[in-house]
């Protein structure tokens, strides 16, 4: 038996028309449910206090190096001497390994040390100059002292020797008055020295004999030839008063008198 299901005409005409319009309204309806619920999703975040943060910069690689001093390497005991010994094959000797060189390191320099240092160099400058004034300062006392020392050594010489000319003085002076001549004639200038015109001087010296007389009489150095004739004639006429030591009359030796010739 055959059932057959007849439409109505009505029902069958909207249905063909409504097609069209869903199958335009479903992809709006997805976008628009994604777009719902995107914002929805946002609020959300912000409401639980969510921000947005830049991105965290990139810290830079450090290459940091250390100064490794290894141990030097141990011996190998040697091993338990076999039975049977094989064909000895010499193990390598492994090499050390190489140091590890640190990269040098700029010694930072402290402002405090620094300045201490230079206060330091400062003072011991000051004491060298204090130092060498001070021995400048000894060395000009020193050559003062040593100049008034000399000048002080100078006057008492001078002084002794004005003492002693002095009593050379008075020693002549009481001599010659226990001797003092009587007589001295002048002597002869030779006519020859008059005709050559010349003058000169001339010094005899002699001893004087209790009696006062002149005897001995010589004629020094530096006499002209043509004065010494005369000079020692005129030398024996002269005549002294005797000298007395201790109430008796002695002689007097080394006199001296010089004649001196001068053409007027």
């Amino acid at each position: 038996m055959t059932a057959m299901i007849m439409h109505s005409p009505q029902q069958t005409l909207d249905d063909f028309s409504l097609q069209p319009l869903r199958r335009h309204w479903r992809p709006h309806a997805l976008a628009a449910t994604l777009a719902v619920a995107l914002h929805a999703g946002v609020l959300a975040l912000l409401v639980a206090g969510w921000s947005v943060e830049p991105p965290a910069a990139e810290q830079p690689a450090v290459l940091r190096t250390q100064l490794v001093m290894l141990p030097p390497p141990a011996s190998a005991p040697e091993p338990a001497p076999a039975l049977v010994e094989a064909e000895a094959t010499p193990m390598p000797t492994p090499a050390p390994p190489e140091p590890v060189v640190a990269a040098p390191v700029k010694p930072s320099v402290d402002p405090q040390l620094q300045a201490q240092k230079l206060e330091q160099a400062a003072l011991a400058r000051k004491r060298v100059e204090d130092k060498k004034r001070e021995q400048l300062a000894e060395q000009q006392r020193l050559a003062q002292q040593q100049a008034q020392q000399q000048q002080a050594q100078r006057a008492e010489q001078a002084r002794l020797a004005a003492e002693r000319a002095r009593q050379q003085a008075a020693q002549a002076a009481a001599d010659s008055r226990q001797y003092l001549p009587l007589s001295k004639e002048a002597p002869d200038y030779p006519q020859r020295a008059l005709d050559k015109n010349i003058e000169g001087d001339c010094t005899v010296e002699y001893s004087v004999n209790p009696q006062g007389k002149v005897e001995n009489p010589k004629v020094l150095d530096g006499c002209h030839p043509l004065f010494i004739r005369p000079s020692l004639a005129a030398a024996n006429t002269f005549r002294y008063q005797p000298r007395i030591v201790d109430g008796q009359a002695v002689s007097v030796p080394a006199v001296r008198n010089t004649f001196h010739y001068r053409i007027k």
